[in-house]
């Protein structure tokens, strides 16, 4: 699962690693994968571990990359915020609801 889960997330991905991480991280990713088709299951987790650690690099550059683009949507959300509090009259005013029922029971009796 970890296998298929690196491979994807580093097509979707990959172009916010570095040249270098990526390579660290497909070549993990075949070790582990020679290790998983031959017998020796000792051999297997100090492969894992090594896909563990190069991935997590992955998973950082992802989110540093959507805190910059979430950073960048906020500012530029408060810069048009600013924009619009300029342009925007606030009133204060006082306001009495009133119920339309009333107002025709009221026509009614009147008619009659």
């Amino acid at each position: 699962a970890l296998v298929h889960q690196t491979e994807k997330s580093l097509e979707e991905h990959g172009d916010k690693v570095e040249a270098e991480v990526q390579a660290e991280i497909e070549s993990d990713l075949a070790a582990l994968k020679e290790a998983l088709e031959g017998e020796d299951a000792d051999a297997v987790q100090p492969k894992l571990e090594a896909l563990v650690a190069s991935s997590m690099k992955l998973g950082e550059a992802i989110y540093k990359a959507d805190q910059a683009a979430a950073e960048e949507a906020m500012s530029e959300g408060d810069a048009g915020d600013a924009e619009g509090e300029a342009d925007e009259t606030i009133v204060d005013a006082e306001f009495e609801e009133v119920d339309d029922d009333e107002d025709d029971r009221k026509d009614q009796s009147s008619a009659s």
